[in-house]
This record gives C-alpha cells, sequence and structure tokens, in this order.
C-alpha cells in the first residue's frame, strides 16, 4: 500500500526551497509574477528560471510520502487559483492541477503534453547518436518492461528532454507576465538547460559503458532516464504496474523479480524510496543477499536538496557507481 500523506506548500525564490504558506499573490495584482508548480522538483525548474524575479510556490514537498497520493486542501486550491503561471507534471499524475488548469486563465505549463512534439524531437535527437541499436532517442519505451501500463510513462521528470522543454516554456510565460524581466528569465533558463546538458552528458558516458545492461526498477519510475542511458529494464511489468497502482503485486510477478534479482540478472535494482510497502522492501533484501547494487531514487526533492540539476546530478553518480560494481 503507498504511504498516506500530509500536504505542504512550499514558496521557492532565487532557486531555494522555503516552506511557507499557501497563500499567493493575486495573478491580479502588481507585484511579481506568481508561478504556482504541483511539486517541488518543478518548483525547483521554475524557480531556477524565475530567480528573484517572481514567486514560485510548490504545493507538494515531502521527501516520504507518494506524490499520486496527493490531494490539494482547500488553501492550496486558492493558491492554485491566485497564480499566473501554473508547472504542472500531467498525464494523471496530478490530475487536480490538469483540471485546475483547463479552467483558469493561468498560463498552463504540462510536461507531459511536450512529449512526442516537434521540440522534444528535436531536444531528443541528440541520444541517437552514440546508441546501440535498439535504444534510438525518441523511442521512449524499455520494451515491455517499462511501463507500468499500457499509457506512456508520466514520470515525465525523468525525462530530461522535456524538463529543459519546460524551463523555456516557464521562461516564456514569466516574460508575457513581466516583460522588463524578459531577458534575465530566458538568461536563467538558457543557464538550466546547460545544467540538463551536463547530465545528459553523464547518461552517454553510461550508454557508451553498459549499453544493454539489463537492470530492475521496483517502479517505473526513471524509464526514460535508463532508455537515454542504454539500458534495459527487465523488471516483470506486471510488478511494477501494481507497485505504481499501490496494489500487492501478483505471486508470479514477485517470484519472477526476485529471481531476477537473485540469480544477477539484474545488474542493478533501482528502488523507489517514495512507493515502499512490504513486497518492495522483500526485492531490496534479496537485492542486498545476492551482492545485487541497490540505487534509491525518488520523486521529490530530498530535504537537503533544491536544485533540480544537483539531484539528478547525484542520482545519475549514484547509478553510474552501481552499474561499474554491478558488471565486474
Amino acid at each position: 500500500m503507498r504511504k498516506s500523506l500530509l500536504a505542504a506548500a512550499g514558496v521557492l525564490s532565487t532557486a531555494a526551497l522555503v516552506l511557507a504558506g499557501c497563500s499567493s499573490d493575486s495573478g491580479g495584482s502588481d507585484g511579481p509574477p506568481t508561478v504556482v508548480a504541483s511539486t517541488n522538483v518543478w518548483g525547483s525548474v521554475a524557480a531556477a528560471v524565475a530567480g528573484d524575479k517572481a514567486q514560485v510556490t510548490a504545493l507538494y514537498n515531502n521527501a516520504d510520502g507518494d506524490p499520486h497520493e496527493f490531494e490539494p486542501s482547500a488553501a492550496d486550491t486558492a493558491t492554485i487559483a491566485d497564480a499566473d503561471i501554473l508547472v504542472f507534471n500531467g498525464g494523471h499524475y496530478d490530475s487536480y492541477m490538469e483540471e485546475a488548469a483547463a479552467n483558469s486563465d493561468a498560463t498552463a505549463v504540462d510536461a507531459f503534453a511536450l512529449l512526442g512534439g516537434d521540440e522534444h524531437a528535436a531536444e531528443a535527437e541528440g541520444e541517437e547518436h552514440g546508441s546501440d541499436g535498439d535504444h534510438a532517442g525518441g523511442d521512449h519505451s524499455d520494451g515491455a518492461h517499462d511501463h507500468a501500463h499500457g499509457d506512456q510513462n508520466e514520470h515525465v521528470f525523468y525525462d530530461l528532454p522535456v524538463v529543459a522543454q519546460v524551463a523555456d516554456k516557464v521562461a516564456d510565460a514569466l516574460a508575457e507576465q513581466d516583460p522588463g524581466n524578459a531577458e534575465t528569465y530566458r538568461a536563467n533558463a538558457e543557464k538550466f538547460t546547460t545544467g540538463i546538458d551536463g547530465l545528459r552528458a553523464k547518461l552517454t558516458t553510461i550508454r557508451q559503458q553498459h549499453a544493454g545492461t539489463e537492470v530492475a526498477q521496483t517502479e517505473p519510475l526513471a524509464g526514460y532516464m535508463l532508455t537515454e542511458a542504454g539500458l534495459v529494464d527487465i523488471a516483470p511489468a506486471g510488478f511494477t504496474q501494481a507497485v505504481e497502482e499501490g496494489q500487492s503485486p501478483a505471486a508470479a510477478d514477485r517470484a519472477a523479480l526476485q529471481d531476477i534479482l537473485a540469480d544477477r540478472r539484474a545488474k542493478v535494482l533501482i528502488y523507489n524510496t517514495q512507493a515502499v510497502d512490504p513486497v518492495t522492501q522483500a526485492m531490496l533484501d534479496v537485492a542486498g543477499s545476492a551482492g545485487v547494487p541497490v540505487v534509491k531514487f525518488t520523486e521529490t526533492l530530498p530535504d537537503d536538496v533544491t536544485d533540480y540539476v544537483a539531484w539528478q546530478n547525484g542520482q545519475i553518480d549514484a547509478l553510474t557507481a552501481a552499474l561499474a560494481s554491478g558488471t565486474r
């Protein structure tokens, strides 16, 4: 079962998260533009672009709970209603924001909606260079094992080209709201996307050294990133789907993943620390007993991290180290 959680709200300014109340300046005020993001992941992207020229509020900041289960409070709803710009994941990951955007005059930046567009194809084109065949960029499926269900993987905050596009869209939206600082917003977005380029360079290195290496996830969290890195997720789709949906995996799927780990077919286990139950814990124990390296990934920023690029740098470095030890 997924953990129950409490809503929290945070205000981001100059790329820093600060816990605060849920109220924000009205979109019709003469103050700085107001941006409301569904999670602190998207809030950190928006804050990197906004700098100190706009107010950014992230509604969900819990480093332990499950963002899928978040339900906004009345105060959160009021914050959303007052926003000039809404930044959210989309793909039914944060449906309340999708619904709010559909009934609001605020500018909506829907990350999931950017998948498959011309801009995303152009951003992802670099993934094809240096690839080994079936992992060409732009194809975001990891075969039968990537997505938890028939729909496209909604965890697009692990799709680095999409994240870069979100930064650009936020810069455009802020420039429209605040033309006097347009140059600053666009410069901030360019700096942010340079950081994304650095992350993608690290994934290219992983691809060059480990293309085709089999790994496993407890949930299809990092599917886009694994694809760009040339890795293959061999966890049973039924297992990851059940965890995604907060259900207990079928016995056959549990046994299949246990065998994959016990036999060390998967060289690394990517463990979502925000989708934990006794079954995933059991798989973690199997990996530990078998000597399979474990990399812990998250859906929101850890408590001590406020910067998206720093967050993903840490996770990619941990994955790189685990692959090096798991493939010896």
